[in-house]
């Protein structure tokens, strides 16, 4: 591209060889009907499947779409790497399976307009609507958000949906400050959701950036890959350590002028 687009779209995949062509082709058919000009950035955690493949055949037939090959260090250090790397106006993240539909864009935009510099999305709240989700995964989801309430950034009713915006410097800001999954990030095994989006969004509070929490369209994707138990420590884990970091100080020593 000669200049910049007007929006990055990351999508952190591991193992994403089933949904992710499906995905692809719904938010090229979109952005081509809407006339947005996009890179659309997959950030492969170390997928052991076909999805970088998957990847780089599409890419040969779409110039906007780039593979970003990384070590499988979880999802939050995939995202992160992703958000630095994008260079559109705006920076969209969305998961592989696209459970927030796309077209949910328009309304995120019109957030920039007035002049915020988040915009999450909320499955929770008037207007937000989810779809075919187990109500044990509501009851997790509402408990967690309730820690994070307590322990970290009162403001949100929800976290940890995996539609959130910014514009691009905010972006950059943020996610170079992230501490939990930064650049030291260990190399894992299997899946692993984590509570990134905590630590983001208690930083663009601690800045002073405008967020706005969007509620949704929100459909449970049966091929989850959260583990009740295991996701739940790891999460509790994460917020821990914001908490603690943010005890001790370790963001303000950060909080030099923005860029």
């Amino acid at each position: 591209m000669t200049t910049a687009p007007l929006l990055s779209i990351i999508i952190p995949a591991y193992n994403e060889q089933l949904r992710l062509p499906a995905t692809l082709a719904a938010i090229r058919a979109y952005v081509s009907a809407a006339n947005i000009t996009v890179e659309v950035l997959v950030a492969d955690d170390g997928s052991s499947d076909a999805t970088a493949a998957i990847v780089t055949e599409a890419a040969t037939q779409w110039p906007a779409l780039r593979l970003l090959a990384l070590d499988h260090r979880g999802k939050g250090f995939a995202v992160r790497a992703g958000a630095l790397a994008a260079v559109g106006d705006y920076v969209l993240l969305c998961d592989a399976d696209l459970a927030v539909p796309i077209s949910e864009w328009e309304r995120v935009y019109a957030n920039f307009v007035m002049g915020y510099d988040v915009v999450i999305g909320s499955r929770e709240g008037q207007g937000a609507h989810r779809e075919g989700e187990p109500f044990h995964r509501h009851l997790m989801g509402r408990v967690f958000n309730g820690l994070v309430r307590l322990l970290v950034v009162g403001n949100f009713h929800d976290t940890q949906c995996g539609f959130k915006a910014f514009r691009r410097p905010v972006a950059h800001d943020l996610f170079r400050r992230a501490r939990i999954y930064g650049d030291d990030a260990p190399v894992i095994k299997g899946a692993a959701v984590t509570a990134f989006d905590v630590e983001i969004l208690y930083l663009a509070v601690m800045r002073g950036y405008r967020v706005a929490e969007m509620p949704v369209l929100w459909h449970y994707g049966e091929e989850t890959k959260v583990d009740p138990i295991r996701d739940a420590l790891r999460n509790l884990r994460d917020i821990i350590r914001v908490r603690l970091f943010a005890m001790r100080g370790e963001y303000k020593r950060l909080n030099d002028p923005r860029a």
